[in-house]
């Protein structure tokens, strides 16, 4: 028996409930869920003693199931004689107080205010079909006769799938009267429609549209959204953002139900927002391992990744996250990174606040009741405490942040929010400042303070930091470079005139200056927030060997190779990030390393000098481009990739004739190391320049 309509206009018609109602016999029908799925909604919205109008009651249980739990003043209608004889029949002795009237809800008969609630479940959706004029003029009747019938105060509720010209249209009906307007998503389970068998992933949502009395020329409209999830409901901006957050959460039961069924969808990902703010809380990304063999204890696991370390190539890049899931042997793992400005008050807390969540993205074949692990490292969520927050006209919204390391040491950060998994740059704290932040820290567990709390570490200055010490691998191997100089054991003794593009937190051009007392350095940054976050948090400062020149960095070299006194370089660094995210290439912007550029930057380098290029370019094609550019203005081109990350070194000279192997440049590498290892200068033994040039390439 096939109870579908030919058309989706058939809902609207008398004609087709009446067949429906004949062929579907007694047999209840249930839109979008039972009772039991909608009595939590319903509860909180409809009092026991107020009078209830059904619109579009069909031969729903709910009414009845309603009446039996003591909502006894209730009327349903409907525009079937045939389902309002069945119900009459139905109900006449065990409900005598409830009625069952055939009425069409766009000219209902009722006197107005006759109603605290009006009742819809599914209704409105059967109606509003499309959006051609012949059925957006019968559901603005409708809908003036539900504001009709009911008292001020009172409740329109109506159980919708919130497809978005429905929302658009009840929202906009609504909001334009005055009411209050609130979205409430009802089922969290898959909600069923026509019949049981007949299951989708969208879920089911409630309007309350609640009835204020008209203020004359107020323009108060009031929008909220009440997840399943979460006790109150959030006040939103605009009738457009509710839309979008109704959306978002459409999205996810599509993703949830699509996980359910099948693994391997290719690397998905997806935030988990403050029910109190909106904000992003916790971002997810789900990883599937195809080949591991199933057992009964490794189907699904949860990790939380420590607070900092979500930049780490093992836990921020795709590849990192498979290797990962690999090693913890499970078919799905989860890897769920914390939101630097959220309070988190540790590992069972966070546990308690995922674990409904991400069940929903559990694999099919996965053993009822299965308990799921979560894990992390040292089964600790790690300490992140943002020191100084501001925004920069150039760079946006940024941020200074301090973190614990995997030895327990403390780093400081500078993260642009645009890009928020990017470190921009990083320095370490001083042992004496990380030390006693490991002290208080465990001072403050006693208390049973939350960790991630501004006073968990000291508000530590610029002169805090480890200057002997680079963080990054790509500063590292763009200074063990300075080995392709001839006479790499005399630059200690020797002039070094040096030119480094980007500034960033300032690590890269005062090592260099520390560790090369002949060096003399001009720094070129765009940015003049950047001068002042180095200098307040990064411990940069100018002297008489090193200056910051604020400028746009394509500018300054022009200056300069135009001008009469041109000035020639012995070492030119680029490592300068593009504000640009649309381009596959992130470092250094494209204008950089066009080749009329390139051959000013090639004009200000002394013959032997070397250019240091800092790439970072995931589109294979345009890198190729780059590198042929490159080549055709310095025919010597050494490529360094930096393992376990996007980043790629180019080192580039003019001359063919310079070219050394392998062996050569390790052995100049080590000459030179030898030469910044003599006691008294503060060098870092974990910093070995022969491994940075280990595998380099030649193109």
């Amino acid at each position: 028996m096939n109870l579908l309509p030919k058309s989706s206009k058939d809902f609207g018609s008398v004609d087709y409930w009446e067949k429906f109602f004949q062929q579907r016999g007694k047999k209840a029908f249930e839109w979008y869920g039972t009772y039991l799925e909608l009595c939590g909604v319903l509860h909180k919205y409809i009092k026991p003693r107020e009078k209830v109008l059904v619109i579009g009651c069909g031969n729903s249980e709910l009414s009845e199931q309603l009446y039996d739990v003591g909502y006894q003043d209730i009327v349903n209608i409907d525009i079937s004689e045939v389902v309002i004889k069945q119900m009459k029949e139905r109900n006449a002795s065990r409900r005598p107080q409830m009625s069952f009237l055939k009425m069409d809800m766009t000219q209902m008969e009722f006197p107005d205010a006759s109603f605290q609630v009006v009742l819809d479940k599914g209704t409105l959706d059967a109606v509003l079909t499309d959006e051609e004029e012949k059925t957006l003029q019968q559901v603005d009747r409708m809908l003036a006769e539900v504001g009709r019938v009911l008292q001020v105060g009172g409740r329109y509720l109506c159980i919708s799938l919130a497809q978005a010209h429905v929302l658009k249209k009840a929202v906009g009906h609504f909001s334009r009267e005055g009411w209050m307007v609130r979205v409430h998503q009802v089922a969290n389970s898959q909600d069923q429609v026509l019949e049981a068998e007949l299951r989708f992933p969208l879920p089911v949502f409630a309007f309350i549209m609640t009835k204020f009395r008209p203020i004359p020329g107020s323009a108060l409209q009031i929008f909220e959204l009440c997840a399943q999830e979460q006790g109150k409901p959030v006040r939103l901006e605009s009738a457009e953002r509710l839309a979008e957050a109704v959306r978002e959460r459409q999205q996810y039961a599509w993703l949830c139900s699509q996980l359910s069924r099948k693994a391997g969808l290719g690397s998905l990902s997806l935030d988990l927002c403050s029910g109190d703010t909106g904000e992003p809380r916790y971002t997810l990304h789900v990883v599937d391992s195809p080949n591991v063999k199933p057992s009964r204890d490794n189907h699904f696991a949860i990790f939380i990744i420590p607070q900092g370390r979500e930049t780490e190539w093992l836990f921020g890049m795709e590849d990192g996250r498979k290797q990962l899931a690999l090693s913890a042997g499970f078919r799905r793992l989860i890897t769920v990174a914390l939101h630097r400005g959220q309070q988190y008050d540790g590992m069972d807390s966070i546990q308690a606040e995922l674990s409904a969540r991400v069940m929903e993205l559990a694999p099919a074949g996965m053993p009822a009741q299965q308990q799921v692990p979560f894990l992390s490292v040292g089964g600790d969520i790690g300490v992140r405490t943002v020191q100084h927050q501001d925004r920069s006209p150039l760079s946006g919204d940024y941020v200074v942040e301090d973190v614990q390391g995997d030895d327990k040491r403390y780093f400081r950060r500078l993260i642009f929010l645009s890009n928020r998994n990017v470190v921009q740059s990083e320095a370490r704290l001083l042992k004496d400042v990380s030390h006693r932040a490991q002290k208080k820290r465990k001072k403050d567990r006693k208390k049973q303070r939350p960790a991630d709390t501004p006073e968990d570490l000291p508000a530590a200055p610029g002169q805090s930091i480890d200057k002997s010490y680079l963080c990054c691998e790509h500063h590292k191997a763009m200074v063990a470079g300075l080995a392709l100089l001839k006479n790499p054991e005399l630059l200690l003794e020797t002039p070094l005139a040096l030119l480094v593009v980007g500034l960033g937190g300032g690590s890269l051009p005062l090592f260099v200056h520390d560790h090369f007392p002949k060096s003399c350095i001009d720094a070129v940054e765009i940015d003049p927030s950047m001068l002042e976050v180095a200098t307040q948090w990064f411990g940069f400062s100018q002297s008489n060997r090193m200056k910051v020149h604020i400028a746009d960095g394509l500018d300054y070299i022009t200056n300069l190779a135009g001008g009469a006194a041109r000035p020639h370089y012995d070492v030119v660094m680029f490592d300068v990030d593009s504000k640009d995210p649309t381009l596959g290439m992130s470092c250094p912007p494209p204008a950089f390393v066009d080749q009329p550029f390139l051959q000013k930057v090639k004009s200000i380098l002394n013959p032997e000098g070397v250019f240091i290029l800092n790439l970072v370019c995931r589109d294979l094609g345009l890198k190729d481009s780059v590198l042929g550019g490159l080549k055709a203005v310095f025919p010597l081109l050494y490529v360094r990739r930096i393992e376990g990350e996007v980043n790629e070194i180019l080192f580039c000279q003019l001359h063919p004739e310079q070219t050394r192997a392998t062996p050569e440049l390790l052995e100049m590498a080590q000459v030179l190391e030898q030469t910044l290892r003599k006691p008294g200068r503060g060098w870092d033994d974990t910093y070995v320049l022969s491994d940075m040039l280990k595998t380099v390439k030649i193109v």
